[in-house]
């Protein structure tokens, strides 16, 4: 069977977004991904917050040691108008016009917006393909994501990074080509 919906599932630091920007990168020139990804903020060599960056070029801090704001994952302040801006634009816009949906990822700071939740859930239910980073932990959200009959989950470590971004990659081209 192929599944319409991949979920890339990793501990902190497994490569979910590495893996994420390699199928970014093998797949750009036919111009059918949308979505979004995240990257780290990082000042003398530390992390102090993390960007939201759009496939088609557009970005937005989501998260920094600085933002001052209620909602705060660990020593960062989560800032809630960038989910519900840029990241789901993105989502949406993807939704609309692009084959392969990509959302980096589906994770505590990104579940502080309903809107966010709600782009995710049309993006999944879509004609469209997603193929989205998860983490370890759980929470109701991700964990009915799981479950649903359209998603298959590839648990992603250091060992095994190459082979799956092989089989995520064949997975899509069996897709969408």
């Amino acid at each position: 069977m192929i599944y319409k919906n991949l979920l890339i599932r990793g501990k902190p630091r497994s490569g979910k977004t590495t893996l994420i920007m390699r199928v970014i990168d093998a797949l750009k020139d036919i111009k059918i991904i949308g979505g979004f990804y995240t990257q780290e903020i990082r000042k003398d060599r530390k992390r102090v917050g993390f960007v939201a960056k759009t496939i088609d070029g557009r970005q937005q801090t989501l998260a920094h040691m600085d933002i001052i704001s209620g909602l705060r994952v660990g020593k960062y302040g989560v800032d809630i108008q960038s989910i519900d801006g840029i990241i789901v634009d993105s989502i949406e816009d993807a939704i609309k016009d692009r084959e392969i949906i990509i959302i980096d990822e589906i994770g505590k700071m990104e579940l502080f917006s309903e809107k966010f939740k709600d782009a995710v859930l049309r993006a999944l239910d879509s004609t469209k393909t997603v193929v989205a980073t998860i983490p370890v932990y759980n929470s109701d959200f991700i964990d009915n994501l799981k479950e649903r009959r359209d998603v298959r989950i590839f648990n992603l470590n250091i060992k095994n990074r190459q082979i799956l971004f092989d089989e995520v990659l064949r997975t899509l081209k069996k897709r969408i080509l």
